[in-house]
């Protein structure tokens, strides 16, 4: 039993601004690519040539997700006392200024709504020849195909993980005094958790393309029992 070796799925992310912030969104949608044979190697050479490309590699693969991420915040200056914990000036003393409320005052900027976006789209194998091939062949079509969407899947999930955790940061940061600074903030905030997502969707190919080998005798072991008692 011959399996296949398709190269390791690709993942192309970028970040991009949304519409506004009226439309939060995370959305996933499919996109299918077919191959034809009807043996191991016609089936991973058609892998290798018709899968979704890597831009930055130039190299094809059999799967890949599309990571979009957008997003806009949206600020409110603030006006506040100078000193919070002073009392109510009473009618019967304090300036004129403080009775009439125009003490001193210090103004900000918050946070007062974040949004972040998010499109993944799939891109996985269909093969055309199933009607063709043996049994044999089927059975370790199955196993593979199932392997790359489930691998897919997973980088989505991630991205959805990202994309909550970004919402939540933006919206938690604290005012600053200037609308400028705050928006400093947000831009280091964004940047740091949109580069740990890449990192961490990178360090996941690196190990599953790692225990490929291993991971696809287990499952084509349990295929084959599983068929086994079925008939």
């Amino acid at each position: 039993m011959r399996a296949l070796r398709p190269a390791v799925t690709a993942l192309l992310l970028c970040l991009a601004p949304s519409p506004g912030a009226a439309d939060p969104l995370i959305t996933k949608t499919y996109a299918y690519f077919s191959v034809s044979g009807s043996t191991g190697a016609e089936l991973e050479r058609e892998l290798s040539s018709l899968g979704p490309m890597l831009s930055d590699t130039g190299t094809r693969h059999a799967g890949a997700t599309r990571i979009k991420l957008g997003g806009s915040v949206e600020y409110e200056k603030t006006v506040s006392s100078n000193c919070p914990d002073c009392k109510e000036p009473q009618a019967s003393g304090g300036s004129l200024p403080d009775l009439l409320g125009l003490g001193p005052r210090r103004s900000g900027c918050r946070v007062l709504d974040a949004k972040v976006t998010l499109e993944t789209q799939l891109t996985l194998p269909r093969w055309r020849d199933r009607k063709k091939a043996s049994r044999e062949m089927v059975l370790i079509w199955d196993v593979l195909s199932a392997d790359i969407k489930r691998h897919e899947e997973r980088h989505a999930e991630m991205a959805r993980q990202y994309a909550r955790k970004l919402e939540k940061a933006l919206e938690d940061l604290r005012p600053e005094r200037t609308c400028e600074t705050l928006q400093t903030r947000v831009d280091a905030v964004t940047k740091k958790i949109v580069d740990k997502h890449a990192a961490d969707q990178v360090r996941f190919d690196r190990a599953e393309a790692a225990s490929f080998e291993r991971r696809m005798t287990r499952m084509l072991g349990f295929a084959v029992e599983k068929e086994r008692r079925g008939r």
